[in-house]
């Protein structure tokens, strides 16, 4: 039997909740086999992260091509890359091993509030991975920076960034709205043909510690299995808002916690 085999390019997190290890996790709840490329090592916890060490862009070339040159990758989710060096050799990895599948979630605020990506990659984000992906997955506050402008904070100007942010060059974006207000938590699917909405009931935790990291990895494994985008991250939305409402039973850290990655199989 073989399995889909999906990538993921991102932050460690020392703590098990976010990046990496929430990328992974997530890959394994939804049946998909997952590799990894380390993009940085954070010291990080659910109260914050404490240190960054970012490893060398020509390893980051290194894993990718070991990754590439014997597994058949079926999708790649891009989460942390902090340098402006590391998006430029992921830029060119996908050039040269063209993956079907590339979502990106543009992580550069930890759920703590610590900044994860400095100002000069944000520009390389824009230009260099946006054009070569197809799903991006801001939150309001990634999407509002990436445009330099406030936050969203009407349908209609959601939708309006949207657009704006498909003019960088990307197919479609996923603007996820878990820091929005109301009962419920609704994000965006936003391509040149429509728009499709998408709501859950807000749930009320502390415990979102990984939930952008988790989702954008959901959409890749949906694609990765070969279903279609819209069906992808339909999918995707019911898996994270089930790990969020399942986040409480878990009794990890003193500040933000997981979100509860395996509540399918918690019996």
């Amino acid at each position: 039997m073989s399995i889909p085999i999906a990538l993921t390019i991102a932050g460690s997190d020392s703590s098990g909740g976010a990046g990496i290890q929430a990328d992974l996790k997530t890959f394994a709840a939804c049946g998909v086999y997952g590799a990894s490329v380390i993009t940085a090592l954070t010291a990080q916890n659910t109260k914050g992260v404490t240190g960054i060490h970012d490893v060398p862009a020509d390893f980051i070339t290194a894993q990718i091509d070991a990754v590439f040159s014997d597994l058949d990758v079926k999708a790649v989710k891009i989460g942390m890359v902090a340098r402006h060096e590391a998006i430029e050799v992921i830029a060119a990895s996908l050039d040269r091993w063209s993956p079907k599948h590339v979502v990106l979630d543009p992580v550069m605020v930890a759920t703590s509030g610590d900044r994860l990506l400095s100002s000069d990659a944000v520009d390389a984000l824009r230009t260099k991975l946006f054009p070569r992906c197809g799903l991006i997955t801001p939150n309001l506050p990634e999407a509002a920076a990436l445009l330099n402008e406030a936050v969203a904070e009407s349908e209609a100007d959601i939708e309006a960034q949207g657009r704006r942010l498909l003019a960088l060059g990307c197919p479609a974006v996923l603007i996820k709205g878990g820091h929005g207000h109301g009962p419920e938590s609704t994000d965006y699917l936003i391509d040149n043909n429509s728009v499709i909405r998408l709501a859950a009931p807000r749930i009320a935790t502390s415990n979102t510690h990984g939930t952008g990291c988790s989702l954008s990895s959901a959409v890749a494994a949906g694609l990765a299995k070969g279903d279609g985008l819209e069906t992808a991250v339909r999918d995707a939305k019911a898996y994270i808002s089930a790990a969020i409402a399942a986040a409480d039973r878990l009794d990890v850290g003193r500040g933000h916690g997981p979100i509860h990655h395996f509540h399918a199989f918690d019996t």
